[in-house]
């Protein structure tokens, strides 16, 4: 039987993941970018035990110890006065505390170094699409092609191959842009180790957490807006602005911002569950398939997730397989995805104190504990395998949060 070939185009962290995830089952892979040289620019990502132990799987634990911040039993929910609202939880059901406070940058050389020289190729923009019974056929704008037996989109929100699927639409903006920054550690010698904290006020809501083995504290700002922001990881924020929303919060808030020199910002968007992911020979993956607001901080781990279930579901097939396969990927991811999506929004609305009362709010925070050690027990390797090999149905996540 011939080795399958996957193409990836995108070379992020759903990307990377998911081309690390396919060699460890054997597939070949390419992976294909459009910027001159991989990269991510300063800013911070969770990694959740949901997704830590697939990376583990593929032998990038220590890497991704040694640069990661540990997230630990310090972290809280707070009311923008600072009132402690409860814990935020940090373990999955069996205590193991696999969470992870990552820049993005440092995330991503940990899954590039992972891959083999020659396996990426930079400075390819894909432009265009052809498959027959046979193979898929991929046109770079550099004048470049290439042929695989299965093409992964995994370039974003703005997927490029996305319109093969369904027909193109715009995301939806949220009504609120985010600033985001990182401050050194050192120069808040007060803050809580190993915390994540999350302050929620009337309309907006304020969260921070540790990356890069701590040294580095990557702080968010979520704030309404009335006129839509670029979303943009690199547009440049409003310092001055950011500190004034944010204006007579709890000391711990007010004081990070003093110590900001510059900021990012960039507008929230996502989409509606997409009607279809696949077709042919083309899946997709990460936001390409399901954009998510941050406010559960699933984007990329449900990322390595599809890409894991495809390795899974790819592994040890026929290339003239595969257009039957890339559905059933499909099926089996979305009955979680779309759960994901939803509650994200849902949560946005519940930090920025617009789901009620505050004591309805309070109360939901504390009860989506369970919600999220489901949420972080899942393993998705585990759960494709039994789909794959005996036709167990996905397991539903339940939102209960009342």
């Amino acid at each position: 039987m011939p080795k399958l070939r996957a193409a990836i185009v995108g070379g992020g962290i759903g990307g990377l993941s998911a081309a690390n995830a396919l060699l460890r089952r054997g597939i070949e892979v390419a992976v294909y970018e459009q910027a001159a040289a991989l990269g991510e620019v300063g800013a911070g990502v969770f990694i959740y035990p949901n997704s830590l132990r697939q990376l583990e799987r593929m032998g990038l634990g220590p890497a991704l110890a040694a640069v990661g911040a540990k997230v630990g039993p310090a972290s809280r929910y707070c009311r923008m006065d600072g009132t402690v609202v409860g814990p935020i939880l940090t373990t999955d059901s069996s205590g193991w505390n696999g969470m992870y406070g990552m820049h993005r940058a440092d995330l991503l050389n940990v899954l590039a170094a992972a891959i083999p020289a020659g396996a990426i190729h930079t400075g390819h923009r894909c432009v265009a699409l052809h498959q027959d019974g046979r193979t898929a056929r991929l046109e770079f704008a550099n004048g470049a092609t290439a042929e695989a037996d299965v093409v992964i989109a995994a370039d974003g929100i703005h997927s490029a191959l996305q319109r093969y699927v369904v027909p193109p639409s715009p995301p939806e903006y949220s009504g609120s842009r985010a600033y985001r920054g990182l401050v050194p550690r050192e120069k808040l010698p007060a803050w809580r180790d190993e915390a994540h904290q999350v302050w929620m006020g009337d309309g907006k809501h304020f969260m921070v957490f540790p990356v890069r083995s701590g040294k580095l504290l990557n702080y968010v700002g979520f704030v309404p807006t009335s006129s839509q922001t670029v979303e943009s990881w690199s547009a440049i924020g409003d310092r001055d602005e950011l500190a004034a929303s944010f204006a007579g919060w709890d000391a711990p808030v007010t004081e990070l911002l003093s110590k900001v020199e510059s900021c990012f910002w960039w507008g929230l968007y996502d989409r509606a569950p997409l009607p279809a992911w696949t077709s042919g020979r083309l899946a997709l993956l990460g936001d390409a398939a399901h954009p998510m607001l941050p406010h559960l901080g699933q984007g990329a781990n449900q990322a390595v997730e599809d890409g894991v279930a495809l390795a899974v579901l790819l592994e040890g097939r026929d290339p003239a397989e595969v257009p039957e396969i890339l559905p059933r990927y499909e099926a089996f991811r979305r009955v979680r995805t779309d759960v994901i999506q939803a509650e994200a929004r849902r949560n946005g609305l519940r930090y920025d104190s617009r789901t009620g009362s505050l004591e309805q709010r309070d109360r939901e925070i504390a009860n989506s504990a369970k919600f999220r050690r489901r949420l972080y027990d899942y393993d998705v390797e585990a759960a494709a395998i039994a789909f794959r090999d005996r036709g167990e149905a996905p397991a539903e996540l339940e939102v209960a949060l009342t």
